[in-house]
């Protein structure tokens, strides 16, 4: 199958040479019987909140979750009381998609995000930011000096930097940035060197090097001119390299409260199975393998509805378009903010121009019952997205696949309809309302900027829906989705979609009961109940007794997996 164009978030680190030492496998529990009481200990069993008195956790798994006289007979002699001192008990926290394997470069590259992530809030900030990064120890990692997250919608300037403004920096090293949709990149001179694109290097199909007037590339590589080079600046050099990125990926996943991770589209699992080799993995990371992969990956043990050692392959993932806030998203009307270098009515391009191709890998994913996850947020790429699930459906059954749809920023109401007649699972992407929400309304329209991420009118005609903060495109934080799903406030503190807010309890059911279903997971993970995992976060706050402003600045305290607590916030 040729495809002439691939659109994707390629920050997964493809030559892992090591993962982690041997450790000590962090689910060696106690035998004592933990027992959490004095604070709000809300269940996430239900329509409506339901808190109970104590919980009640032995050898990993929840025993009781009730009233504090029957949890102390429960729980029988020796046992150990945690008192939670007012904070919030909940189940673990599941993002619906992520690029967990994408963390590690987040976390330990140069923090290039724009305010309130980070501070790069201009070009001449993201450069003294870069510039402090560059150290020997830093660029020992990979060779390069990077940085993850830039966002040209939200710089003071309104523009990309350029190769020039990255040689401040450095001439000698070379330097790459990754654009906050991960489908840009600008890397400086010595940069542009080495990965040999000159004045006489061609386009590829599907990408555009941007260049001076003299035709000299200035550093900004869109899309496949860009995507094939991340590697080089991303991947680890050393054994010791690659624990540093292990380990700063996982911590930085526990310290948002994560006990179950997605790798939303892996494309080399060597990193996660040598983790789990290892005992490393301290949390659960599920992979939905990107479809040119699947033939290597899928008949490996990895592939199965449980866990090895805390990873284990959930399905297929298929991106069908690109990004929104790039403006490659592909819709059925123009863009009416146009993108470098394109003609009047521009409508973006689907990353399968062939239909039948993406029918051939819905086909194939329904006859070998794999989960399917499809990235699609252009109107046009969802009605391709639709098309082949009712064709795979009808050719091979559509019980309880669960098959989902990724983002869907741009979905129409009728296809909201669709997805309920096909009983797909929506998972939506409120995070936007704020990071892009002004940006949205510039590049579509007030009316239909206003429609994104439609997740109460999703609710409101049947749809099962999660959300996710597909990070490392925002940071994996949480509580500040939760806080966005609700308040649906732009950074100009613009409201975009009145009507599409969710309420505090909804947000929450879609990172634990919710999403725990989307994953097949459902009997195990989600909520506070007798039997599943004692999977547990404690919060500093409780999302339900706070005004709709503090909610996304709720603290994660403590993380726990499986009777084992696996982070702690500092004071």
């Amino acid at each position: 199958m040729k495809i002439k164009f691939v659109v994707s978030l390629i920050f997964i680190l493809l030559t892992f040479n090591a993962c982690k030492k041997e450790n000590a496998n962090p689910n060696e529990f106690e035998n004592k019987t933990s027992v959490y009481y004095g604070g709000d200990i809300l269940t996430m069993e239900g329509d409506t909140p339901q808190y109970v008195e104590a919980l009640v956790v032995k050898e990993g798994k929840i025993v009781y979750a009730g009233a504090s006289s029957e949890a102390m007979s429960i729980a029988g002699s020796g046992h150990k009381m945690i008192n939670l001192n007012g904070k919030t008990l909940l189940p673990g926290l599941i993002d619906g998609h992520a690029h967990f394997g994408s963390f590690s470069a987040q976390a330990i590259g140069a923090q290039i995000l724009p305010p309130p992530d980070a501070s790069a809030s201009n070009i001449p900030k993201m450069i003294e930011i870069l510039k402090a990064w560059n150290t020997p120890e830093n660029r020992a990692l990979t060779g390069w000096i990077f940085g993850l997250g830039f966002d040209d919608s939200v710089l003071e300037e309104k523009r990309f930097p350029t190769k020039f403004e990255l040689d401040e920096v450095s001439k000698e090293h070379p330097i790459m940035i990754i654009h906050i949709s991960g489908h840009f990149a600008v890397v400086n001179s010595k940069g542009l060197e080495l990965l040999n694109i000159t004045a006489e290097t061609k386009d590829p199909d599907g990408g555009i090097i941007r260049r001076t007037d003299n035709n000299e590339p200035n550093g900004v590589l869109e899309e496949l001119a860009g995507l094939p080079h991340y590697a080089k600046a991303l991947t680890p050099k050393s054994e010791e390299a690659a624990n540093r990125f292990f380990e700063a990926g996982q911590e930085m996943a526990l310290s948002y409260g994560y006990t179950t991770a997605q790798d939303g589209r892996t494309m080399d699992q060597t990193m996660f199975v040598k983790a789990a080799e290892a005992n490393a993995l301290k949390l659960d990371v599920v992979s939905y393998v990107d479809y040119a992969f699947v033939d290597a990956m899928m008949p490996t043990k990895w592939n199965s509805k449980t866990y090895n050692n805390h990873y284990r392959i959930g399905g297929m993932k298929i991106t069908l378009d690109g990004s929104p806030q790039g403006r490659t998203a592909w819709r059925t009307e123009p863009y009416l903010l146009l993108p470098h270098g394109v003609q009047a009515g521009y409508k973006g391009y689907p990353a399968f121009p062939n239909e039948q191709d993406v029918i051939d890998l819905f086909k194939k994913g329904y006859e070998n019952n794999w989960q399917i996850l499809a990235h699609a947020n252009g109107d046009a790429a969802i009605d391709q997205f639709i098309k082949a699930t009712r064709i795979a459906g009808d050719t091979f059954g559509n019980e309880n696949r669960r098959t989902t749809l990724i983002h869907g920023q741009y979905i129409r109401t009728d296809q909201l309809d669709s997805l309920k007649t096909l009983d797909i699972i929506g998972s939506l992407f409120p995070l936007h309302t704020f990071y892009w929400g002004d940006w949205h309304k510039e590049i579509i329209g007030e009316e239909l900027g206003s429609k994104i991420s439609p997740v109460r009118t999703a609710l409101n005609k049947g749809v099962k829906i999660t959300i996710h903060t597909d990070a490392p495109v925002a940071l994996p934080n949480l509580m500040r989705m939760v806080g966005i799903s609700v308040e649906r406030k732009s950074r100009s503190g613009e409201i975009i979609g009145a009507n599409e807010k969710l309420t505090p309890y909804e947000a929450l059911q879609a990172i634990t009961s919710w999403s725990a279903f989307q994953h097949f997971e459902e009997d195990t993970k989600g909520s506070l109940t007798a039997g599943k995992l004692a999977d547990l976060v404690i919060l500093d706050k409780n999302p339900l007794k706070v005004e709709e402003a503090e909610i996304k600045n709720i603290k994660v305290l403590e993380t726990i997996k499986e009777g084992v607590s696996v982070y702690k916030k500092s004071n």
